[in-house]
């Protein structure tokens, strides 16, 4: 158990009236000095926990609450501790190797805020250290034990694994949209004569299941008339299911990044959500540990200023190129990026938008609703919980962007009848 883990399993505890007296106050005076300080607590639930047990075991019931009073003095004292403010602030994001080197310039959006370096910058004159912390492989699971342990306090990654990890007590929010999502892809072999998902009924298809795509894949299977159970599903991750579709061990592989494999050759693309309505696209944003936002709005809305800034310098039509370009460090070939930017339903500007509006707002309920029937989830979570519009909203009165992006409403995409008829639909 984490120290996190532990402050939410006290959190957790709806009653104490099976304890003795003592073991009740005393447990209510942690519990509520955790809840003043919780940066605090997590750094000292350990020690506290073993010293508190060692006291009420004797029974010396006011050495334990004077023993909280003194490390919570003593914490708040120190720099970087509850009443100053971090010292540091640790950014996750998905990293690659690059030459034998890790990199973490994983997304256009976050290599220009780290090569802009103006967030570093406004972070640095408040005497705080910017950290990116990498994250390879599942990079949801990973993210998620990263939040939970206390390691990261912003993160870059998907949806699905945000609203389990919220679902299950530790909370954080979506606190900049990554623009207007990102597309899925059914691959089957290069030899297959499939051409639709109808085709593949009875046959056995790779999903890697918690990831972002997997709702993404419930809905074209839906849409079709069809029920998971008419498939054989292999849950592998992105990389196994890739080797899997090239061995012909499967014979399809729905995930993102679909051209990538297309222009290897290991695959055949016969359907994505390229060119479709942003509702049927995967989402992946900037999301915030709940308490440090709320503790921390300062420090938030510059992180939320840095991103926005860059959204603004990826939506110009003279940077086309070198977004391009980043893109491809992370070994994606040339033409399956050129081919992913290529949208003639979404403008290059709108691609990176960083609006909270109303895809964001339906995006999440579908993710909740999705989560909830199958069972991913079981406490009470709303959709409104995960996301905040207050710091991108600040950000672009700061930049003067107010009227630069459009938001989305309802009307101005196909109608539901329409997407049904979009999702079945193989892009040519």
């Amino acid at each position: 158990m984490t120290a996190r883990d532990g402050f939410y399993f006290y959190k957790k505890q709806s009653t104490t009236s099976h304890l003795p007296t003592q073991m009740r106050v005393a447990w209510k005076l942690q519990t509520a000095w955790m809840k003043c300080c919780p940066m605090t607590a997590r750094n000292y639930h350990r020690t506290m926990t073993a010293s508190l047990r060692l006291l009420i075991v004797t029974g010396k019931l006011v050495l334990a609450a004077l023993l909280i009073v003194l490390f919570a003095q003593s914490v708040m004292a120190e720099p970087g501790g509850a009443g100053t403010g971090p010292s540091v602030v640790r950014i996750g994001t998905y990293a690659f190797i690059d030459n034998g080197k890790l990199s973490i310039v994983g997304t256009p959006l976050v290599a220009r805020v780290i090569e802009e370096g103006w967030l570093e910058q406004e972070l640095a004159k408040r005497g705080i250290k910017l950290e990116w912390f990498p994250i390879m492989g599942d990079t949801g699971a990973l993210t998620n034990e990263a939040f939970a342990a206390g390691r990261i306090d912003f993160a870059n990654y998907g949806d699905l694994p945000s609203v389990t990890l919220n679902a299950g007590g530790i909370r954080t929010e979506v606190v900049v949209p990554s623009g207007r999502g990102s597309d899925m892809y059914l691959l089957v072999p290069t030899n297959s004569t499939a051409q639709s998902i109808q085709d593949l009924k009875g046959k056995r298809i790779s999903v890697n299941r918690g990831r972002p795509w997997e709702l993404g894949f419930r809905k074209l299977v839906e849409s079709a008339g069809l029920k998971m159970s008419d498939f054989k599903i292999f849950n592998l991750s992105t990389q196994a299911g890739a080797a899997a579709l090239a061995a012909g061990n499967v014979d399809a592989h729905f995930v993102m990044n679909g051209y990538v494999l297309e222009e290897r050759k290991l695959g055949r693309v016969i359907w994505s959500t390229h060119g479709k309505p942003l509702r049927l696209k995967m989402r992946a944003e900037l999301w915030g540990a709940r308490d440090f936002v709320d503790r921390n709005p300062e420090i938030t809305q510059i992180i939320t200023t840095a991103y926005v800034r860059a959204s603004y310098w990826l939506a110009q039509d003279q940077n086309k190129e070198a977004v391009v370009h980043i893109a491809m460090r992370n070994g994606t070939p040339e033409e399956a990026v050129r081919r992913s930017y290529e949208d003639d339903k979404l403008s290059w500007k709108d691609r990176w938008s960083p609006l909270v509006d109303g895809i964001v707002v339906e995006h999440y309920r579908d993710v909740v609703d999705f989560a909830r029937d199958q069972k991913l989830i079981r406490g009470p979570l709303r959709a409104d919980e995960l996301y905040t519009d207050r710091f991108v909203k600040q950000a672009l009165v700061d930049l003067n962007l107010q009227n630069y992006w459009a938001p989305w409403t309802k009307g101005t995409e196909a109608s539901p009848a329409e997407q049904k008829t979009a999702l079945k639909k193989p892009k040519k």
